[in-house]
């Protein structure tokens, strides 16, 4: 009887530490430590490399649902305008959504974006970072008289981060206000600069 009630215990031990586990993975990457290199199809179809930018830069990856949608496009928008005063502070911009390589290129002609949007298509990015992702859909939009329809596979959180020079994350903001995001990144790299 005893060896059974060890192993009942043993068994539920087990259970709760794995459980931990895939708890702490979810989590993605936390304010910190170090940022896992992750990569993605870029706006103009090519791989795009964290290790080729982490670095150089501060690099500002900012998750968000969907490409032609209001917030988003207010998001996008707000970084596009502050990108000088950004660039200026030694930061560059990443946008992160699940939409395709195509829907990007709409969305940055569409809105003239002048930085760089990676399709995280399978969720990978989104994964790594601990952003919580959900279905994806299609929407309609129109662009230069020409209608379009815009899936994706995979809807993400509206999540920023921030990471330095020495490739750590030093700001996770999991409650941004889409068209502020830009200017609350500017405080937060002011902050890093004193």
């Amino acid at each position: 009887m005893r060896k059974i009630n060890f192993f009942a215990v043993m068994l539920v031990l087990s259970m709760i530490c794995f459980q931990t586990r895939v708890a702490d993975a979810a989590d993605g990457v936390k304010v910190g430590e170090a940022v896992p290199v992750f990569s993605a199809l870029d706006d103009q179809g090519k791989k795009w490399n964290s290790k080729e930018h982490i670095g150089k830069k501060i690099l500002v990856v900012y998750f968000y649902p969907a490409d032609m949608t209001g917030g988003c496009t207010k998001q996008a928008c707000a970084f596009r305008d502050d990108l000088p005063k950004l660039k200026g502070a030694n930061v560059e911009v990443v946008g992160v959504s699940g939409d395709t390589v195509k829907n990007h290129q709409l969305f940055k002609k569409a809105h003239n974006l002048n930085f760089t949007l990676l399709a995280d298509t399978k969720g990978e990015v989104s994964k790594t970072f601990g952003v919580p992702t959900r279905k994806g859909g299609s929407i309609q939009r129109t662009i230069d008289n020409e209608e379009f329809t815009l899936t994706r596979n995979l809807t993400a959180s509206r999540w920023t981060f921030i990471i330095d020079l020495n490739g750590k994350l030093v700001h996770k903001n999991t409650t941004v206000k889409a068209a502020q995001d830009s200017k609350a990144v500017m405080k937060i790299v002011k902050k890093l600069g004193q």
